[in-house]
């Protein structure tokens, strides 16, 4: 009797087991759910702070150039958080420094055609030089080479000048760790010599100053592979700042200025090993109106780079008064 009332019992204790076992399962899917539901609503209306986030992808129009720090004492002018220095018209404004106010003729070092001239360092401590040409009013051809080492260029162009004269190349080359050496070709014929000089980044005074104000107007944006970026600028836009870099790859690029339907007064032909830690910056005179800036990135689809393009001095409207800029006789 024992064994035949055990064998009818048991699937009574398994049904009422079973469903007690969904029961306390049920119960504690609902309060979980509960659970979370009051945690949703404490946290659901809660504002935001209301400090500004940078949430722009690294392929929107807009970026920002990251230039490694290579001068200690000396906070990074790239960084978005600073504050920028406000050039043009305007109050508290601050006019850029010409690189016709650095131009000192009597350092000026001339190279006839076919020379080659070179310019070492006598200490590691300089980061970057600016290195500047021009001619009698000729055509200005010339390659220019930064050597590091032995065998090691990590740097060169060729430079393609329509009249020395009225536009003067000038370029920043990046310089960091020692043994840097600067080399000037001069890829004309002997009938048409150029000249040349080089100024040392000292930080305080002379090119110091102008790098300064070059890199706070740096805000560039994205140049694809193969793709191409013009633009154009007003007549009362004295000269023009252009720099380039990358995320540390490679950077080959050709920059041109035209004035006119392919009317191209200026070419460089750039390239860097690392764009990161060398970045490119030209300025580029503007004398006339029309004046159009055209950047080629001449790499593949996998090695983008960062252009900027932007006015750096302004011409006096005086001047253009004197010059007869505001009218045009019939």
């Amino acid at each position: 009797l024992f064994l035949a009332g055990k064998s009818e019992g048991t699937p009574k204790l398994q049904a009422n087991s079973a469903a007690h076992t969904k029961e306390m399962k049920f119960r504690g899917r609902v309060l979980a759910l509960c659970v979370f539901y009051k945690v949703w609503e404490a946290t659901a209306f809660i504002t935001e702070s209301s400090q500004p986030h940078d949430t722009a992808l690294a392929s929107t129009r807009n970026a920002v150039f990251s230039r490694p720090q290579t001068r200690p004492g000396i906070s990074d002018p790239m960084n978005r958080d600073l504050p920028r220095r406000s050039y043009g018209a305007g109050p508290g404004a601050i006019a850029p420094i010409g690189i016709d106010q650095m131009w000192d003729t009597s350092s000026a070092v001339t190279a006839q055609g076919g020379s080659l001239r070179t310019w070492s360092f006598a200490t590691p401590a300089i980061d970057r030089v600016l290195v500047m040409m021009r001619t009698d009013g000729r055509p200005l051809n010339a390659d220019i080479e930064l050597w590091q080492g032995p065998d090691n260029t990590p740097q060169k162009m060729r430079v393609y000048v329509e009249d020395g004269m009225e536009r003067m190349f000038s370029a920043v080359i990046d310089t960091p760790g020692g043994e840097n050496s600067i080399a000037i070709r001069n890829t004309a014929t002997l009938e048409f010599p150029l000249a040349a000089q080089l100024e040392a980044d000292l930080g305080n005074d002379g090119l110091g100053v102008i790098s300064q104000g070059m890199f706070d107007m740096i805000v560039g944006r994205i140049v694809q592979g193969g793709a191409v970026y013009t633009k154009p600028f007003a007549p009362d836009v004295a000269s023009v700042l252009v720099s380039m870099s990358t995320e540390g790859r490679p950077l080959n690029a050709r920059v041109e200025l035209l004035q006119g339907p392919n009317n191209v007064k200026q070419i460089i032909d750039l390239y860097t090993e690392n764009g990161l830690e060398r970045p490119f910056t030209c300025i580029f005179p503007a004398p006339g109106s029309g004046n159009v800036v055209r950047i080629v990135n001449t790499a593949t689809l996998e090695f983008p780079l960062i252009a900027s393009v932007e006015p750096y001095t302004m011409k006096d409207p005086r001047d253009q008064m004197i010059n007869g800029g505001f009218f045009i006789l019939g």
